[in-house]
């Protein structure tokens, strides 16, 4: 890469991703209240391009881009950039998964422990004055089968983190073979289907995985299950879930993803499994926020810089 080369940044990403690229002879356009006009605007002259999931980083974006080399995620999920028209433009596209695994990770255990032992229904009642020990008994995680679907960055950081808990891991990953590790074993979804307790979502969303857990899913499950999605709002059937906890098909759901996340502008459809999981005691919610903590924020630029450093790393950047 020669020197002063554009680099476009429309999220905001920690001071230490700027620093090094400067550092490193890039020059930065550093845009994070960008528009998606803005981002036509500026993209022609960029050579690489860093992004959340601001806008949908498609054909448009990338035919206004002729000089673009590269495309990086400040996270996980690439679902918002169109990977094959990229590719088909020799414009290299990667993510910083591995530095937010273990921010997701303990936020998984930290929504299993939650539901599991009633602490948001017992915090909101003792707020409130009120002291009912017996209709907040919980259940024990120990001895529990948990499995995880999806064995990348994050699904490995949730089985290392439940090594202390006492439990059996299983995984199944359809894109992987031989995986299974000391924390977890492979296996098929056959025998998730039959021995599964817990079941922790964390698989990328395409075209496989849109509306996978759905009431044909769900109703395969030999017993009643604990359900948690970090991953993608979108590989959940939400109103599904709704008939499942109703029917006792899924005893608690934690929820850091949903299938409409604009809250503001759902549909009439929509409001009907969003006002059932509001109200709902078996339910926990957080804000797409699993892999955001003051951690991963530093660590997914750090990764970044590598990655794009990496890149180049034939071309002069001086």
């Amino acid at each position: 890469m020669t020197k002063n080369k554009l680099i476009l940044i429309i999220d905001d990403v920690h001071e230490i991703l700027i620093e090094g690229l400067t550092q490193f002879g890039y020059e930065v356009n550093y845009m994070p209240m960008a528009t998606r006009s803005d981002l036509l605007h500026h993209i022609s002259k960029a050579t690489g391009l860093i992004v959340r999931t601001k806008t949908p980083i498609n054909a448009e974006v990338i035919q206004a881009a002729p000089q673009l080399k590269f495309i990086a995620r400040a996270g996980a999920g690439i679902d918002n950039i169109d990977e094959n028209f990229a590719h088909a433009k020799n414009i290299k596209v990667f993510n910083a998964g591995e530095a937010n695994a273990d921010a997701v990770g303990e936020h998984t255990l930290g929504m299993m422990l939650g539901l599991f032992a009633k602490i948001n229904k017992s915090d909101k009642e003792v707020r409130a004055g009120i002291w009912n020990r017996e209709d907040n008994r919980g259940e024990e995680l120990s001895g529990k089968t948990v499995a995880i679907i999806g064995f990348g960055n994050t699904g490995k950081a949730v089985a290392q983190k439940l090594s202390g808990f006492n439990v059996k891991v299983l995984t199944y990953d359809k894109y992987l073979s031989n995986y299974s590790n000391k924390y977890a074993t492979e296996t098929e979804m056959e025998e998730i289907y039959l021995k599964a307790d817990v079941l922790t979502l964390h698989v990328p969303l395409n075209n496989d995985t849109k509306g996978l857990i759905d009431a044909e899913y769900l109703q395969r499950f030999a017993k009643p299950i604990w359900l948690f999605n970090m991953c993608r709002g979108e590989v959940v059937i939400m109103q599904d879930v709704v008939t499942a906890i109703e029917n006792g098909k899924i005893k608690g759901a934690g929820f850091d993803v949903l299938e409409n996340e604009r809250l503001n502008h759902l549909s009439e459809s929509d409001k009907i499994w969003f006002n059932y999981i509001a109200k709902s005691e078996k339910t926990i919610l957080s804000p797409h926020v699993a892999g955001w903590t003051k951690e991963s924020y530093f660590k997914i630029s750090t990764v970044l810089l590598k990655k794009i450093l990496d890149v180049n790393l034939n071309e002069s950047v001086s």
